[in-house]
């Protein structure tokens, strides 16, 4: 598993990593592999030209591809199956390769070297990065080692254009998107007429306790992990138009700045569905921005009003508060997080996470987490939608984002969230609304251990 708790704020330097390869690039790399997808692990630009800055970050992370850049316009590298794990032995990979990206012209030129038969892949040192042709970092430095012909031959200028002076040196785990489940994770009904029957059983749930009107539900999330667009995007689906009422974007800070209570309408009738959507600021790593979790806890407990403004260097003013009530306390929290991110949460923001979940908790409110970006995470799912709940790739990160927050499985849902459609699309419609059905059951369970005194209207705080 990526080590991203114990390794002295991994996560934190992670999050800012960026990757060298252009989006070409890195599709063209990803064209060797049955639809995969690359996960930044080591950049040594940031973590050290040394190996054993490279072992710390790539031990143990199944197939790697090493990319190595240089001045002569040429991405190169090579790639292995197997574990680099310091055992110290010559491992034989037939699924091994070097390969060459020629970026010299505007059409990109992709070379392949298979493994020399009955030769090792690599030798599984100490070391750096050691493909025996090639060895990246070489002594703890910028430098290429090249010899062809031990463990593959290949021509030196269509390699790396005889330039063994790194750039830069990236280290990705390769991870299998192109892999299904034997079982689908969990059964979805697709079929034209299931959309309807699931607007039609959200437009009329009614909660079970009777002095509360209306669902509340507070979304919670990373800056840029898809609150906004959340909310935008079920709007759009009862609209019958894509529509954009909360403001969204992927600032480096929070575009929410204000605690925005938001009604969804209905197409025809325009009456407003019974749920709530809450919004709030991003969370964000600095102690000094984003969100405060004593803001969190007053908007937990019904103490806020819409449009407060928030401000993370003061604490909430006592004009701000109201009286509470069931009616006006939150029902459930959804946490929101982007897919593609699970991996790379800076260890402060998921530390704002548990404090808040500690107090969700508490206070016996029903807790869910929304998967966003979905197919910007896999390819497979960019492809097809229907296929969310049959992707390898999903299921893992669906497991990595339930053990980094602390619920179970069954309380994460994957959604993919309208960001840069015209039009509404049927499947989409369908996961977002097989969500909010979710969030409406979620809501139902925590009625279930309301006591009858909050049922009557008071509110223990």
């Amino acid at each position: 598993a990526y080590p991203t708790t114990r390794s002295g704020g991994l996560a934190d330097i992670m999050s800012a990593v960026k990757s060298n390869l252009s989006k070409e690039q890195e599709r063209m790399l990803c064209s060797m592999f049955d639809r995969a997808k690359l996960s930044l692990l080591f950049k040594a630009s940031v973590h050290g030209y040394s190996g054993s800055s490279f072992h710390q970050k790539c031990d143990n992370q199944g197939p790697t591809i090493t990319v190595a850049y240089n001045n002569s316009a040429l991405v190169y590298g090579g790639y292995v199956s197997k574990d680099f794990a310091q055992t110290g032995q010559d491992v034989y990979d037939e699924k091994a390769f070097l390969f060459s990206l020629d970026c010299r012209s505007e059409d990109f030129i992709l070379r392949q070297v298979p493994v020399t038969n009955g030769q090792p892949a690599f030798n599984d040192g100490a070391y750096s990065p050691n493909f025996g042709s090639l060895i990246f970092l070489y002594n703890n430095s910028n430098n290429v080692f090249s010899n062809p012909g031990n463990y593959f031959n290949f021509d030196p200028a269509e390699i790396h254009g005889n330039d063994l002076v790194l750039t830069e040196c990236e280290v990705y785990r390769v991870e299998g998107c192109g892999e299904y489940l034997t079982k689908p994770l969990r059964n979805i009904d697709w079929s034209p007429g299931k959309r309807n029957e699931l607007m039609e059983a959200i437009k009329s749930w009614k909660p079970v306790i009777t002095s509360v009107s209306k669902a509340r539900v507070l979304l919670v999330g990373p800056v840029g992990s898809g609150k906004s667009s959340f909310f935008n995007s079920v709007s759009s689906v009862f609209r019958g138009h894509v529509t954009s009422q909360a403001n969204t974007g992927s600032a480096g800070t929070s575009v929410t700045t204000q605690f925005r209570t938001y009604s969804i309408l209905s197409d025809s009738s325009r009456n407003p569905l019974p749920i709530i959507l809450c919004d709030t600021m991003g969370l964000e790593s600095d102690s000094n921005a984003g969100v405060d979790i004593v803001d969190l806890t007053r908007i937990l407990k019904g103490h806020v009003q819409d449009r407060y403004q928030f401000n993370p260097a003061v604490p909430m003013e006592e004009d701000g508060c109201k009286s509470a009530r069931l009616n006006d306390r939150i029902h459930c929290v959804v946490y929101v997080v982007d897919s593609c991110k699970v991996k790379f949460l800076p260890d402060k923001t998921l530390e704002k996470l548990a404090a808040l979940r500690r107090k969700v908790s508490r206070l016996g409110v029903a807790q869910l987490v929304l998967l966003t970006k979905v197919d910007e995470a896999c390819p497979i799912v960019e492809d097809d939608l229907k296929k969310i709940y049959q992707s390898h790739y999903i299921e893992r990160t669906m497991k990595q984002v339930a053990a980094r927050l602390g619920v179970s499985m069954s309380a994460v849902i994957p959604v993919k969230n309208y960001s840069r459609e015209l039009e509404l699309e049927h499947d989409t419609d369908i996961l977002l609304l097989s969500a909010v059905i979710q969030i409406l059951r979620a809501v139902d369970s925590y009625f279930d251990d309301v006591d009858q005194d909050a049922e009557e209207g008071s509110l223990r705080v």
